[in-house]
C-alpha cells in the first residue's frame, strides 16, 4: 500500500492518524517538527503528505512551498484547527491537494486521501503578502460550507477567467469578489459597480466612460470603470438587473476585449477581469429570455455559490464577535457582552437578510444598549430555533416543547465549541453525564464531538 508522511506538531494527533493509516494498510511515517519532515522527505518514495499548519518550529504552508518547489507531483493534504478563512485559500493556491479542518472526520479523511493517491497534482505556488493575509481575515467562518468556498477561491484566484458569484442578499458576494482579486496576481485595482443602483442611461457611461459633448451635461471626457480597473478586477454586482442593450455591449467586450467610450471612436483595450454577482437565478432568467444565454456562458466560466447564514449557523458566533468589534469602533460604545438568552436567539434565527441583517441587528442593539451587555430585548427579533413567522420586530415564536428547545440549544453550543464537550459543559452549566445524555438524544447525531 501507500507510504504516507504525517507531519503534525501534536504527537498524540500524529499517533492517532498513524494508527488509522495502519488500519487502512498504509505505511505511515511521523514527523512532529518541520525539521523532521524535511529530513524524511529526502526519501523520494512517499505517496502523500498530511501536513498540519501549526508546527513547533514554523508553519505548514512554508513546508508546502518547499514540497511544491521540489516534488510537484506529491499530493499534500493540509490540516488545521485554526479559524482562519484565508488559510484554505492560500493552501489550495500554493498547491495543496485539499484542506481539512480539525477535529478530523475519519470518513472525510479517508475519501480525500484515496482521491489524492489516485490523482497526480501539477501546480505551482504563489506567495501572498502580509497585507493580503490581513485582508482575508475579513472573511469570517470556519464551517464546512465556508471552507469549501475558500478552497474554491484558491483554485479560481490565480486564473484570469470570469466568475459568477451567486447567493442571497447579504451573504457577502462583494467581499468574496475582493478576496478573488487580492489572491490573484493582478496589479490593477478592484472596482465595484452595482448594476441595479444606476439607471440604464447612466450605467453605460459609468462602465465605458464618455467623450466631451456626447450627451447633455458631458462637459469633459470621463473615464469609465473598465478604464479605471485596467489590469485589475471589475465587479458587476446584481448583473441580472442589467438591461438587454447593455448585456449586448458587455458581451462584445468579453468577446473582443475592447470597448469605446460613449460618443467616442477610439478603441480601448479591456484588460480588467470580470466578476459578476447576482441573487437571481440566471438560468431561469435565460429561460425567460430576460438574460442573454451567450452572455451567461461567457461570464459563467467559474460559478461560486455562497451559502446563506442559516446553513452555516456555527459561523454566527465568530461573525457576531467580528461585527461587534467593528460596530464598537463605529459608534464609540464599549458594548462587548451578550446575554445567554440573546446568544440563543442569535443562533436560532434564520437570518433571511443574512450577514447584512445580522450587522443591522447588532448595530441597533449596541446603540440602544444601556450598559456593556446586549440583552434579548435589544435584538428586535424573537426567533425560536429557526421557526419564525415573518413580520420583523416583535415577532412571536412558534410553540415548541421545552425539551425540543433545550436539545436545539445543546446542538448550537456543541457546534459553537466545534464538538468540545468540556467547553460545552462550561457554557451550558451542566455536568459531563448530563451532557452525554443530551448528546445521545440528539437527532440527527452531531459528528466531530471530542473531549
Amino acid at each position: 500500500m501507500s507510504r504516507i508522511l504525517i507531519v503534525a506538531g501534536d504527537p498524540s494527533l500524529a499517533k492517532l492518524i498513524a494508527m488509522h493509516m495502519e488500519a487502512l494498510h498504509h505505511h505511515p511515517a511521523v514527523a512532529v517538527t518541520l525539521r523532521d519532515a524535511r529530513n524524511a522527505l529526502i526519501d523520494p518514495d512517499f505517496d502523500a503528505v498530511l501536513l498540519d499548519q501549526q508546527m513547533p518550529d514554523g508553519f505548514g504552508l512554508d513546508l508546502l512551498g518547499e514540497i511544491r518547489a521540489k516534488k510537484t507531483d506529491l499530493p499534500v493534504i493540509m490540516i488545521s484547527g485554526l479559524h482562519d478563512t484565508g488559510l484554505p485559500i492560500e493552501a489550495i493556491k500554493r498547491g495543496a491537494y485539499d484542506f481539512l479542518r480539525k477535529p478530523l472526520d475519519e470518513s472525510e479523511l479517508d475519501r480525500t486521501l484515496a482521491a489524492a493517491l489516485c490523482h497526480d497534482r501539477h501546480t505551482g505556488g504563489m506567495e501572498a503578502t502580509t497585507e493580503e493575509r490581513r485582508h482575508f481575515s475579513r472573511i469570517i467562518g470556519s464551517s464546512q460550507a465556508m471552507t469549501e468556498v475558500c478552497k474554491m477561491l484558491g483554485h479560481i484566484a490565480p486564473t484570469d477567467s470570469s466568475v459568477v458569484i451567486t447567493g442571497e442578499t447579504g451573504t457577502g458576494k462583494e467581499l468574496v469578489a475582493q478576496a478573488i482579486h487580492q489572491h490573484s496576481d493582478r496589479a490593477g485595482t478592484f472596482i465595484a459597480v452595482n448594476c441595479s443602483a444606476i439607471v440604464d442611461t447612466l450605467l453605460e457611461s459609468e462602465l465605458f466612460g464618455h467623450e466631451k459633448g456626447s450627451f447633455t451635461g458631458a462637459d469633459r471626457r470621463t473615464q469609465g470603470k473598465f478604464e479605471i480597473a485596467a489590469g485589475g478586477t471589475l465587479f458587476l454586482d446584481e448583473i441580472g438587473e442589467m438591461s438587454p442593450n447593455l448585456q449586448a455591449k458587455l458581451l462584445r467586450v468579453l468577446e473582443t476585449r475592447t470597448f469605446e467610450r460613449v460618443g467616442g471612436t477610439e478603441t480601448l483595450a479591456a484588460s480588467a477581469r470580470i466578476i459578476a454577482a447576482t441573487n437571481r437565478d440566471l438560468k431561469e432568467a435565460v429561460r425567460q429570455k430576460t438574460f442573454r444565454e451567450d452572455l451567461y456562458f461567457r461570464l459563467n466560466v467559474f460559478a461560486l455559490h455562497l451559502p446563506p447564514l442559516r446553513e452555516r449557523r456555527e459561523d454566527i458566533p465568530p461573525l457576531v464577535e467580528n461585527l461587534l468589534a467593528k460596530i464598537r469602533r463605529k459608534v464609540h460604545k464599549s458594548v462587548s457582552q451578550i446575554s445567554e438568552q440573546a446568544w440563543a436567539y442569535l443562533r436560532a434565527y434564520d437570518w433571511p437578510g443574512n450577514i447584512r441583517e445580522l450587522d443591522n441587528v447588532l448595530t441597533r442593539a449596541v446603540i440602544l444598549a444601556r450598559d456593556d451587555t446586549i440583552t434579548v430585548d435589544l435584538l428586535g427579533v424573537m426567533p425560536a430555533a429557526g421557526e419564525i413567522a415573518p413580520g420583523g420586530a416583535g415577532m412571536q415564536p412558534s410553540l415548541i416543547s421545552l425539551e425540543e428547545l433545550q436539545q436545539r440549544h445543546v446542538r448550537a453550543v456543541l457546534e459553537y465549541t466545534r464538538g468540545h464537550k468540556g467547553r460545552a459543559c462550561t457554557i451550558l452549566g451542566i455536568s459531563r453525564p448530563a451532557l452525554e445524555r443530551r448528546i445521545a438524544r440528539l437527532a440527527p447525531p452531531l459528528r466531530g464531538i471530542h473531549e
